[in-house]
């Protein structure tokens, strides 16, 4: 990975021991900016465009989770991935936060370790995007990354899965009567239904460590790190209802033309006897049940 000096992280707390302590580790390493209020926050992450947010959620102006949602509505900062600081107690805070939009959370009091750890992952992924746009690992239709993509990034957050013990869940989706749709409609309208669903699964999928992938013609595949089942099943619903109510125009704008899409879902906190491969296949069956008890509907069982 390319000199982590480069990398440029914004940390916005009130209170100034944080800052320090936030700066004694990190600086060593990366660049890093301080802002001691939300609205210095907002108006620092717009202007210095920085790789990694580390935002307090306990501020005395605008609290932390207001913050993060201005930051996810605004289009400069909306692909920043924003790692929370909460000296709260208890797991709803964290939730909320996922939510919300972001990618994971540092305790207080502070562990160097810990800090390091969750900032460098999350630093390696910033590079890997970064990388991705570079390679071409984006598909040429519809603009999301491409199955290669999509199988680096599967590797790299199983293996994350395994050491810290977190879910990660994936959602396997396909557009039904595709070919149906392409022999009424032609390919090319085809494509851009393709294209409009694709929009439809990225603004779903709002953390950057989310990751949107065309895994071949019109399946797709999303992949939630740090997501348990029952919160992957929102985003899917979330889909789901999106692409049924979408309404797409041929292009002489004669005809109004609609589709739906069938989902499996899978999560899991793997261990050194599951497999990437295995956890896919569940998902491959799930669809595949979806496929068959209706179709536009979301499967989590086998």
């Amino acid at each position: 990975m390319e000199p982590t000096q480069e990398f440029r992280i914004l940390v916005i707390d009130d209170e100034k021991s944080n800052l320090m302590v936030l700066n004694r580790i990190l600086s060593p390493e990366y660049t890093v900016f301080t802002a001691k209020t939300g609205k210095e926050g907002l108006e620092r992450a717009v202007a210095d465009q920085p790789d990694l947010i580390l935002l307090d959620i306990v501020m005395p102006d605008l609290n932390g989770f207001d913050v993060l949602t201005t930051f996810k509505k605004t289009p400069e900062t909306m692909k920043i991935p924003v790692i929370i600081i909460t000296g709260l107690s208890g797991e709803t805070d964290e939730e909320r936060g996922f939510l919300l939009g972001a990618v994971d959370y540092i305790t207080k009091p502070f562990k160097n370790p810990i800090v390091l750890a969750r900032v460098r992952t999350h630093i390696q992924i910033v590079h890997q995007i970064r990388t991705i746009e570079q390679l071409g690992l984006i598909d040429g239709l519809t603009n999301v990354p491409n199955r290669r993509c999509f199988d680096d990034r599967m590797a790299l957050e199983w293996r994350r899965a395994a050491r810290e013990k977190n879910p990660v869940s994936f959602l396997m989706m396909d557009v039904d009567k595709f070919k149906t749709y392409n022999d009424t409609y032609g390919h090319p309208q085809g494509d851009v239904l393709l294209k409009s669903i694709a929009k439809i699964f990225s603004a779903a999928a709002m953390r950057t460590t989310d990751l949107v992938a065309r895994l071949g013609g019109e399946e797709f595949g999303i992949l939630l790190p740090d997501t348990d089942l029952a919160a992957a099943l929102i985003i899917a619903e979330k889909i789901r209802s999106g692409v049924e109510a979408v309404r797409i125009p041929t292009a002489d704008g004669k005809t109004i033309t609609t589709v739906t899409i069938s989902i499996g879902a899978v999560s899991a906190v793997p261990d050194d006897k599951a497999t990437v491969q295995e956890f896919l296949s569940a998902a491959d069956k799930r669809l595949y049940t979806a496929k068959n008890t209706g179709r536009n509907r979301i499967c989590s069982e086998d």
